[in-house]
């Protein structure tokens, strides 16, 4: 697991070109949140991760699909995710604006993409090649891909939440799951979110 930081960050038009360097947890929908699934559900899983921590893209790529179609397609479980920059934080951020410029009904799709690109970036020690290609595939110019990851207010933005994150939520390191209101900390099976999922079902309680 990555232990968190909320930082302030530097511009990323140099990191582009170079290596990287080395709230409430329930029913309560912040209006910059990433949310799936049916607003009215029981059932809110709240996720911390970052786009840079290693054991957030397992869950990402071996976990979260089937759970998705397990749970929020079938409007069981309303699902939150919130962003939380790991190092190196120069990955993570470029990561959220990137996914966050795509648009909202893309953001996920985007994310996902981040995900599977981070192997690449760490082997390469490169952020720009892998990122543009996520950027590529979701319809971006490679001049657009630039000026998204240069803008001032989308940075101010990411900082904002991060740093309101930070003093909100009850975690230190990521991922960091909450199925009504109750604590899943690191990488996680579908068996395991299953439990809790069931736990939460039965015990009725209600979202924090």
């Amino acid at each position: 697991m990555r232990q968190f930081k909320a930082l302030f960050l530097v511009m990323l038009t140099s990191l582009l070109m170079v290596g990287y360097g080395q709230s409430a947890h329930g029913a309560v929908v912040n209006v910059d949140d990433m949310v799936m699934g049916n607003p009215k559900a029981k059932i809110t899983v709240v996720e911390y991760a970052s786009a840079s921590c290693p054991h957030c893209a397992v869950f990402a790529i071996n976990v979260f699909p089937a759970f998705k179609a397990k749970y929020i397609d079938t409007g069981q479980v309303k699902y939150v995710f919130r962003e939380v920059l790991t190092e190196p934080v120069q990955l993570a951020a470029a990561g959220f604006i990137l996914a966050r410029c795509t648009g909202k009904q893309n953001y996920f799709k985007t994310l996902d993409g981040v995900f599977h690109a981070q192997q690449e970036v760490y082997e390469t020690k490169s952020l720009r090649d892998p990122l543009l290609k996520v950027a590529k595939s979701a319809g971006l110019t490679e001049d657009q891909f630039m000026a998204c990851l240069t803008d001032k207010a989308a940075l101010a933005s990411l900082n904002a939440r991060v740093e309101r994150i930070a003093k909100a939520g009850d975690f230190d390191s990521t991922p960091t799951f909450f199925i009504n209101g109750q604590k899943l900390i690191g990488e996680h099976s579908l068996a395991d979110l299953d439990a809790a999922i069931a736990a939460a079902k039965k015990s009725g309680k209600a979202k924090k």
